[in-house]
Parts: C-alpha cells; sequence; structure tokens
C-alpha cells in the first residue's frame, strides 16, 4: 500500500475520518477528560495531537505550493507544548480545531502539483527528511491508530483489511524488534518477515491482521496473537 498513489490512499482516509468524527462527537466533555490508551494522555490529549498534525501536514503542503518550504514542527519539545496547550484549552475550541483539521489536508493534498511528490521536506529543521508521498500514508495511520488510542469504543478489528495490512507494511520497515521474527495475518494468508534471518529463530506470530499491526506499533497485544515459541518477540513503540 505504501507504493499506491498518493491520492488513492486518501480514499481510505476519507473513510477512517469519517469514523473518528462519529467517535469525538459522541464524546462529552468529561469524556474528554478522561484517560486515554495512552500513558499520561487525556483523550483530550490525544484530539488535540490529531488537530495539530493536521495543521502541520497542511503548513508543509501550502508551503511548497506557496515555494516557501516549511518544517512539520519548530522543535518537538514546541510540538509536545503546543499539544498541552490544546489539551486544556476550551472544548469548544478543541472541537472546532479537530473538526477544522478533518479536511485541511486533503483539501492542500488536491491543490498539490503532482511533480512536487517526489520532493521531500523535513520534519524539524535539519530533522529527517520525509516525501512529499508519504503524507497521505502518514495521515491514515495518525486518525486509525489514535482513534483506537482514544479508548473509546473503537478497536483495530474496526480497520479494513487493507489498511491492517498497510500499517504491517509501515511498521515492518521500521525494523520494530531487535529480534528476527515473520508475522502471518491468518485472515489474509499473508506474511511478513522482520528482522534479517527470521529462519534462525524459527520464530512465527500469528493472528489477525488488525491485531498484528496494532501489536506491531508496540501497543499492548491482543489475546488472539499466538507465538510458535510461546512468547511473543519484544516490540519498541512507534
Amino acid at each position: 500500500m505504501d507504493d499506491l498513489d498518493p491520492q488513492a490512499q486518501f480514499a481510505l482516509l476519507a473513510e477512517a475520518t469519517q469514523r473518528l468524527v462519529r467517535t469525538v462527537d459522541s464524546l462529552d466533555d468529561d469524556d474528554l477528560d478522561g484517560p486515554s490508551g495512552l500513558p499520561d494522555w487525556s483523550r483530550a490529549h490525544v484530539v488535540a495531537h490529531l488537530a495539530l498534525n493536521a495543521e502541520a501536514m497542511t503548513g508543509v503542503l501550502r508551503g511548497r505550493i506557496a515555494g516557501e518550504p516549511t518544517t512539520m514542527y519548530v522543535s518537538d519539545e514546541r510540538r509536545a507544548a503546543d499539544i498541552e496547550e490544546l489539551a486544556v484549552a476550551e472544548r469548544a475550541e478543541l472541537r472546532e480545531r479537530f473538526l477544522a483539521g478533518t479536511t485541511l489536508v486533503p483539501d492542500a493534498v488536491d491543490r498539490l502539483p503532482d511533480e512536487f511528490w517526489t520532493e521531500t521536506f523535513e520534519r524539524t529543521p535539519g530533522g529527517r527528511r520525509i516525501r512529499f508521498a508519504a503524507i497521505p500514508g502518514m495521515r491514515l495511520r495518525e486518525v486509525e491508530i489514535h482513534h483506537v488510542d482514544l479508548d473509546a469504543g473503537f478497536s483495530p478489528t474496526g480497520w479494513s483489511d487493507a489498511f491492517a495490512a498497510h500499517l504491517i507494511d509501515a511498521m515492518v520497515k521500521r525494523a520494530p524488534s531487535h529480534e528476527s521474527f515473520r508475522v502471518l495475518a491468518t485472515d489474509l494468508a499473508t506474511t511478513w518477515v522482520i528482522g534479517d534471518d527470521p529462519d534462525e529463530t524459527g520464530t512465527a506470530v500469528s493472528g489477525p491482521a488488525g491485531d498484528l499491526a496494532w501489536w506491531l506499533t508496540g501497543r499492548p497485544p491482543a489475546d488472539s496473537l499466538t507465538s510458535t515459541t510461546g512468547a511473543l518477540p519484544p516490540v519498541k513503540a512507534w
């Protein structure tokens, strides 16, 4: 899925965003104050992060269109501070920023000339360089993964097969473990290889694609996952 045309991935993003908006709309202010599935973050923190992530991606796209290249974030410290600030803002402002962010990225993508997709931008000044073509997949992962992180009733079982496979592909590329092993998505009859020599250990982890993808981000594993060695390999957080 990472090799799909950027516009094709936005078809999945549109559906994922609609589901996310329904969930956030169902949360009252007390629900937003409640804990999310992420350590030390309330649900408001997750919603704030999603809003600011959309604004950051949009800034990169608009900057390139205007011929004024910019980074996604001034710094990781400023990014964290902005999330904290918006998470405790008036709930009307938080909801407005979040909802506005659901259309910002697609609108900016529609205006990006095709020849710019192969170019790159910096995440932070002097930091990692990212292809513009990666933005659709990046935003899709943010929406789907953090929808589950809200801990408000949505789970990886709600992901499409296409997204689950996309996420496994993305997590495999980031080398999520120092160990080598295979993962088998039983519902897709598809296998991925983690590391350089999975045959050396003979370890294979099996389960539904969504649960595998969720675990490979470093989240707690579902009971559906099994390992040929009896224990799941360690996976670092995404």
